[in-house]
């Protein structure tokens, strides 16, 4: 049972501290001198008063009810609490934001506030939502009431302040310190031996002008058209470097696509203002729907040019094809159309299509591997490890990228290193050995590429074995140039037939291929490796393997509660082939009520195996099966975290049988297994034991494959 981690006496002041502390190094050249002011004010206040203070900034909104702040840590909150309204740090509620009224006010104080400016009789009734909309409006049209209703509740009047230091902290406006709170509990992972004294931003007037643009993007939701086009005509600071400009992009998008519905000119010319490649695609979108034909086309052909990214420069060579030559279908539609190779896979795999072809090619004696992004991505983290994570630090520790990637200007960043490493190995064997070592030195780490598992080298040693070096070079070389094009999008398996290797990008019925599959697709044809589009088509194979599984547990829940049996039996064509079944010892108390209900007890299971001895075992009855259960998410959940306790990823398809009944026998009463048993007339050995549940279950399955 996990231990629950408690935090100590004034946490919260000591993570505010820790938080102000990296203001103290070269942050420091971002602040104003208000916000430095605001820092000096705060560390020369009592501890008590830095207490209220914390206290206050750590809710949910800038709006604060003081009635709540009894803290028995904290002497005398309240006489804090005028202290610091004397000093203007908490003022009257008519300073807070008005939307924030509705969520903290109850709807008994929302009508109060209401009854200033109009009679509430008869809205009692309605909810609290329609009331705090009412006192929006009200407050908007005919300002604060002269006498406000409330004392208790109070604003605070350094929210802008710190929310500037939040947000050179977090990189963005959700930062909550809270934060540091989940790290000391183990809920949030952070990455605090990476960090270094860098800054966000180059200058304090860049970083004050990404604030801006980040706090007004934040207001755009919630806007009115009218609001939306005061903003649109508003002057606001220009920005001289990427990582400033990266904010402006994001607001010139929102604020654009907000306006796009009733003023698309104002909308579009907005958009045209942008330079991210997002913003680029959806004003050439919209300024051709508004007949700007010459203008799109010439931006287009200048995409195509000088392209900025692989993802942009393939929008605009399929858009200009489309809109501006005879070219009726885009190059996705196309290469679908195009694809040969059709495979016909078991419908049990409808939600899991590529394990369904991994083992079609398995049976057929192919080696057959799920590679998707992982595989690539896993091979530049591990080939650019120093680089990216020693030698490119975070700017705070709950920050997940690396500027350089961020921003992706990786290449552009370490060019000379880059061109090093990759010119130092001659081929793969010595690339291999390389990244094994660096797998074994920082297996574990947490980093944003990837996801450590026991396997995360086997695949990439498959890749390796059946490749030369110029191929795996060109392909790494091309993501570190533009890792925003080509972290995702790759094929879905990889396939070894005949010693030569190739990708396949797995298609079902309905299916369609997205521009950055078609992107890394390009990028793999480029650098000479076989891809394939896969196209499936359903039907059920009698040969496809299905077991059945029934599991008993000390009680419902997966994460706490644990298994005392498993019985399976696996069916082939309608009939069983064989059978499973072992008690497993929990490694804890089996209440009474469950040996009453199940029959097993303390004693039948402490000479039983633990699960760990038994799941290499169970993984492979069930390898290539897809896995049946009435009920399936309980057993398979509960199957699935005993793996995931070992460390072991356990993935299957899944069946229902409680759901497959329901199609071919609606209308019933009751869908339990003992019901379904005694309406098909199906003899049960001993309910609620795993072996005998798994053979009533597996008989359901075969009444629904008769049943077609």
């Amino acid at each position: 049972m996990a231990v629950t981690k408690e935090l100590p006496e004034k946490y919260y002041l000591s993570h505010f501290h820790e938080f102000l502390t990296f203001f103290d190094g070269p942050n420091r050249a971002l602040l104003l001198p208000e916000h430095t002011q605001f820092i000096q004010q705060f560390c020369s206040f009592s501890e008590d008063l830095q207490c209220i203070v914390v206290r206050a900034a750590t809710r949910k909104y800038t709006l604060i009810n003081r009635n709540q702040f009894r803290y028995d840590e904290i002497t005398s909150p309240q006489a804090h609490i005028d202290e610091l309204i004397r000093l203007g740090w908490l003022t009257p509620i008519n300073n807070a934001k008005l939307r924030y009224l509705p969520r903290v006010l109850t709807k008994a104080e929302l009508l109060t506030l209401l009854a200033c400016y109009q009679s509430v009789k008869g809205l009692s009734s309605e909810n609290k939502e329609a009331i705090g909309s009412l006192v929006v409006g009200a407050i908007q049209t005919q300002g604060w009431p002269d006498e406000l209703p409330f004392s208790h509740y109070l604003h605070c009047q350094f929210e802008d302040l710190l929310s500037y230091l939040r947000f050179l902290y977090f990189g963005h406006t959700k930062g909550k310190l809270n934060q540091f709170s989940m790290r000391d509990l183990g809920i949030r992972a952070t990455r605090a031996e990476s960090t270094g004294d860098i800054m966000r931003f180059d200058s304090a007037d860049e970083a004050h002008a990404a604030f801006t643009y980040a706090l007004q993007a934040r207001e755009i939701r919630d806007a009115t058209a009218a609001q939306l086009n005061a903003m649109a005509t508003q002057p606001l600071p220009a920005t001289q470097t990427p990582s400033a400009q990266r904010y402006q992009d994001m607001y010139l998008f929102a604020l654009g696509n907000a306006l796009l519905n009733h003023q698309p000119e104002l909308g579009v010319t907005l958009l045209g203002q942008a330079q991210d490649d997002k913003s680029v695609e959806k004003w050439l979108r919209e300024a051709y729907k508004l007949g700007l034909h010459d203008e799109v086309k010439q931006r287009l052909e200048s995409i195509i040019d000088e392209p900025t990214s692989e993802l942009l420069n393939a929008f605009a060579e399929d858009f200009l094809a489309r809109k501006f030559g005879s070219k009726r279908t885009s190059t996705l539609t196309d290469m679908l159309r195009n694809a040969q190779h059709v495979l016909s896979i078991d419908e049990s795999y409808l939600n899991n299509v590529e394990r369904g072809v991994i083992n079609y090619y398995k049976k057929a004696g192919l080696a057959a591997y799920r590679t998707e992004n992982e595989l690539w991505v896993s091979l530049f983290g591990l080939t650019f490890w120093t680089l990216l994570f020693e030698r490119e630090n975070l700017v705070s520790e709950f920050d997940r990228r690396p500027l350089c990637l961020k921003e992706n200007r990786f290449y552009l960043s370490y060019i000379d290193d880059i061109e090093e490493l990759l010119n130092s190995f001659a081929d793969n064997h010595a690339l291999f050995t390389y990244i094994s070592k660096m797998a074994t030195k920082h297996y574990g780490v947490n980093n944003v590429l990837f996801r450590w598992h026991d396997k995360v080298l086997q695949v990439i040693r498959v890749l390796l074995q059946h490749t030369n070096y110029a191929q795996i070079c060109h392909v790494l070389r091309a993501m570190a140039k533009d890792l925003a094009s080509y972290d995702d999008g790759f094929p879905d398996i990889m396939v070894v037939e005949n010693e030569r290797l190739r990708f396949e990008e797995i298609k079902a019925p309905g299916d369609s291929l997205r521009r950055n599959q078609l992107v890394s697709i390009k990028l793999l044809q480029k650098a000479e490796f076989d891809v394939e589009i896969t196209q499936v088509e359903w039907f059920r194979d009698p040969e496809q393997a299905y077991v059945v599984v029934d599991i008993e547990t000390t009680g419902g829940g997966a994460s706490y509660h644990r298994i005392t049996e498993i019985g399976a039996v696996k069916v082939v064509n309608g009939e069983v082939v064989d059978e499973w079944q072992s008690l497993i010892n929990p490694q804890r108390h089996i209440p009474q009520r469950i040996t009453q209900l199940t029959g097993i007890s303390n004693h039948m299971v402490a000479d039983a195996p633990v699960f760990a001895e038994i799941a290499e075992d169970f993984a492979a009855f069930t390898e290539d099966a897809v896995f049946v259960a009435h009920n399936v998410n309980f057993d398979y959940g509960f199957i699935k975290q005993e793996f995931e306790r070992l460390g072991v990823r356990y993935r299957r398809p899944k069946q229902c049988t409680v759901r497959l009944m329901r199609k071919v026998k609606p209308g019933l009463d009751s869908y339990s297994l003992a019901a379904l048993t005694k309406y098909f007339g199906i003899s049960m050995e001993q309910h609620h034991r795993a072996l005998s549940d798994a053979r009533a279950a597996a008989e359901l399955l075969k009444i629904v494959h008769e049943a077609g």
